[in-house]
């Protein structure tokens, strides 16, 4: 573990934060011709400030109290966006107002996006006001593009930018991913709001893909799908620091993966709130022949969440590069992971909140008693590599987790399926044979002072070990 104290210490003091320059030129976005009434197409007018902000060497486009439309908008090296109070930048609803021929074309899923960046230098979105990219199903149907393609827009896409700052705002609403960042480095967010749940399929809040040297505090991060997630599908997410936020997600809170072609190195989440996540708290998977190593959380509260802990090496192998050498990926490594001083709280999934996601047109039925799928859901902690490769050097300390109960006689027979090469999510594998722990093919895992409680009768055993080396319960 020295390795991880060492690599956090240096991330902690070192990470290098963009910042407004003291008297920089300010661009006010009316005086481009932009009409702020919430109807009129106002793309022209923000591009032409932009480019005319970065052309002068930089400085600060200013959106004043107001609602402007607008549709994909490319950010520019040296441009703060700076929305007043009462200022909203809002996605256009039609399809035709999001081109992408001058776009780049995405790594992993469609290229079409409301704001866009690549190569740039020194970007910041700051300010009090609100961008909706007012991403709903009746405007943008899954798969409804050429051939099935699905086009839903991103609400932002940046790829290989550097010093790039998000400091207050509010983002609501994207049709697909949210806020998706592709080999960035110097990366801040501060104070940033999000708000996509329940709007459609797919709503991620922040993914940051390849990664480096980024620190992400204070935020408030409500999400669709996964709500942190960590991505490398070519390059590894690296010295990435998350402080002081408040996740709630119907997918994951925090999840590496599952794109790790790459893979996750000198990562530290701490003193976050986790609430909410009826699918699974934390998620630490790599797949795809990555390194996931050097990861430390700490100090995490977690209310009504469901799976707390998913640590999965697979061997999917999948590549994300279009032109690729085709030989198989080797298996990845997954080690030196350390989480501590967790308080969780594991139930099983409120189907009136999960009806409140309307998109999905779920029916509510509260005769029905607890399905398989739910309990599975609610399932224990949960480490495993693969038949051949284990998950190494895993300490849990200081944990506290009360669990729902609700297992059976006949659960504690259940046979585990491998699933080598499935998309690797825990309820996937069904109702486990344990309710507190489920740990198989790793070595050297360690418990110190976890305490697991359940809240019910539950006929299954606390902890289960299937090809387990090494290890200690103290």
């Amino acid at each position: 573990m020295k390795t991880i104290v060492i690599a956090l210490f240096f991330l902690m003091h070192a990470l290098p934060l963009c910042a407004s320059p003291v008297e920089a030129k300010v661009f006010n976005l009316n005086g481009f011709g932009a009409i702020a009434d919430g109807e009129t197409l106002n793309t022209k007018a923000l591009q032409a400030a932009i480019d005319t902000c970065s052309a002068a060497g930089g400085g600060i486009v200013r959106i004043p109290e107001g609602e402007y439309v607008i549709g994909t908008t490319q950010l520019k090296s040296n441009v703060t966006l700076s929305l007043d109070y009462g200022a909203e930048l809002l996605g256009s609803t039609d399809m035709k107002d999001y081109p992408t021929k001058d776009l780049r074309r995405a790594r992993e899923g469609q290229s079409e996006t409301l704001f866009y960046a690549e190569d740039a230098t020194n970007i910041r979105l700051e300010g009090l006001g609100v961008i909706d990219a007012r991403g709903r199903p009746e405007f943008f149907k899954k798969r409804a593009g050429p051939s099935g393609r699905d086009d839903r827009p991103r609400l932002l896409r940046f790829e290989n930018c550097q010093q790039v700052a998000f400091s207050g705002l509010t983002y609501k609403n994207p049709a697909f991913w949210g806020i998706h960042l592709i080999d960035c480095k110097d990366v801040h967010f501060s104070a940033v709001t999000i708000r996509f749940r329940n709007n459609h399929y797919n709503n991620d809040g922040l993914d940051l893909d390849g990664c480096e040297d980024v620190l992400i505090e204070n935020c408030d991060i409500e999400a669709g799908d996964d709500a942190l997630c960590l991505k490398s599908s070519l390059n590894a997410c690296s010295n990435i620091v998350v402080r002081g936020c408040v996740i709630s997600s119907n997918t994951a809170a925090i999840k590496f993966g599952t794109s790790s072609h790459g893979g996750f190195i000198n990562i530290a989440i701490s003193n976050c709130y986790i609430h909410d996540s009826p699918m699974g708290a934390i998620k630490l998977q790599c797949v795809d022949g990555g390194r996931l190593e050097n990861i430390s959380i700490s100090r995490l509260k977690m209310v009504e969440v469901g799976c707390p802990i998913f640590i999965r090496l697979g061997d999917r192998g999948r590549y994300y590069q279009r032109n690729h050498n085709a030989e198989k990926r080797p298996v990845s490594v997954l080690k030196n992971i350390r989480i501590s001083n967790i308080d969780a709280e594991v139930v099983i999934e409120d189907r009136q909140k999960a009806a409140s996601a309307h998109y999905k047109k779920l029916k509510v039925d509260l005769t029905k008693g607890i399905t398989e799928k739910e309990k599975a859901k609610a399932g224990p902690i949960m480490i495993t590599g693969i038949p051949g490769h284990y998950v190494e050097d895993i300490v849990l300390e200081n944990i506290s987790i009360s669990y729902p109960g609700h297992g059976t006689a006949e659960d504690s027979n259940n046979v585990v399926p491998e699933d080598i090469a499935r998309y690797p999510e825990q309820f996937f594998f069904g109702v486990l044979p344990s309710w507190g722990a489920y740990i198989r093919h790793a070595k050297n895992i360690t418990f110190k002072n976890v305490q697991l409680t359940k809240r019910n009768e539950d006929a299954r055993e606390m902890i289960v070990l299937d090809d387990v080396e090494n290890f200690l319960n103290k």
